[in-house]
């Protein structure tokens, strides 16, 4: 909290959850990573919503699915940094 002027600053973690199926989910999984990673590079204040975007490393793993093929997964942790004048609002 800054006093003068009066702000609060917060940083709030979202998680983006990134799942793909197919033969070549490899190839699909890193294609969605990197579109995300760029997405959040292009406007890292997500339209002036926010000071700073930061996205982590995604941790991926394989799930397998009963009679299909298995699918790629991973949840990519996002941290949001953004300042309000209002803790409430």
């Amino acid at each position: 909290m800054t006093l003068s002027p009066l702000a609060y600053h917060y940083q709030h973690r979202a998680e983006i959850e990134a799942v793909v199926q197919g033969t070549d989910r490899d190839v699909a999984f890193d294609t969605l990573t990197a579109s995300i990673g760029a997405a959040i590079a292009a406007d890292r204040t997500l339209g002036g919503l926010c000071d700073w975007v930061e996205a982590e490393a995604p941790r991926p793993v394989d799930l397998p699915v009963e009679g299909a093929a298995t699918l790629k997964a991973a949840v990519i942790p996002v941290v949001l940094h953004y300042s309000t004048a209002d803790p409430l609002g």
